[in-house]
């Protein structure tokens, strides 16, 4: 009955189907690694992100290192801001509206700098390409504890003058005549004393795993579906095969059952008004 399988074309079909799930599969095991590297950072961020904050040990905790697993740790530093060696970091949107990230090295006692990421600025007004005004940050010796974050790789964008595609701390250490620990740098979490104006800070990471896990399972279930389609296409063959050749089996008629006396009294009586 079912011998039309070993044909040409249904073993074509069959292939055809094994490549579409063996592709579901291939996305919905994607979709898993993805949620995997989303609850892993999950866990950095419940981790870390509010420890109690580290005192800075020259060679033990700064950014001159950077372990993943430390991501969004706090570390207080105490220096002073280079504002002249500040920069903003363009492209970065926030909440859907672009704007500026403010990077300023702050150099430390020990002779080395780190760079803190201040806070955001919206695109300004009064000139395109650039934010109205930039907060100063606090005079003289701070007091700053940052949430370590890794550098960015460059990027072949260029900037104007004053400004950086990317965090990339390689290239900020060259524009600098001292030391910067390049591995890693700091989002603003407090400063001690506070700036008059500061820029917007850094929002909380979101915690959301999103919907990366019932995506793999939709994945999955595309992949079963495709064989179960195969499944009923070939039992559609098979009885279409049947009544060509004669051999399909007669479906039993249903018999309509035959009104009682009493159904039919009471249907004269309805067609003649009397009920």
């Amino acid at each position: 009955m079912y011998r039309f399988l070993f044909s040409v074309r249904w073993f074509g079909w069959l292939v055809m189907v094994m490549v579409l799930a063996a592709g579901c599969v291939g996305l919905g095991r994607w979709q898993l690694d993805r949620r995997e590297a989303v609850v892993e950072n999950i866990q950095r961020i419940e981790a870390n992100y509010d420890a109690t904050p580290e005192r800075y040990v020259p060679g033990e905790n700064g950014f001159d290192r950077y372990q993943p697993s430390r991501e969004w740790t706090p570390i207080t530093f105490t220096g002073t801001y280079d504002v002249a060696n500040q920069v903003i970091a363009r492209n970065r949107p926030l909440n859907g509206q672009p704007g500026y990230e403010v990077l300023t090295p702050l150099k430390l006692d020990d002779g080395t700098a780190v760079i803190i990421d201040r806070g955001w600025l919206p695109i300004g007004n009064a000139e395109a390409g650039r934010p109205d005004e930039v907060p100063e940050p606090p005079a003289g010796q701070v007091e700053v504890t940052a949430r370590m974050k890794p550098g960015e790789p460059s990027v072949n964008r260029g900037a104007p003058e004053g400004q950086v595609a990317s965090i990339d701390l390689a290239a900020l250490s060259e524009r600098l005549d001292y030391p910067l620990q390049d591995a890693a740098y700091g989002l603003l979490a407090l400063e001690r004393p506070g700036a008059a104006q500061t820029p917007v800070a850094a929002p909380k990471p979101s915690i959301d795993e999103g919907p990366h896990l019932s995506y793999s399972l939709q994945w999955f279930a595309f992949g079963v579906l495709a064989f179960v389609g195969l499944g009923y296409a070939a039992r559609l063959q098979r009885r279409t095969n049947a009544e060509q050749d004669g051999t399909a089996t007669d479906r039993p008629v249903r018999r309509r059952r035959r009104p009682s006396s009493e159904e039919d009294e009471d249907a004269i009586l309805d067609a003649q008004g009397i009920r």
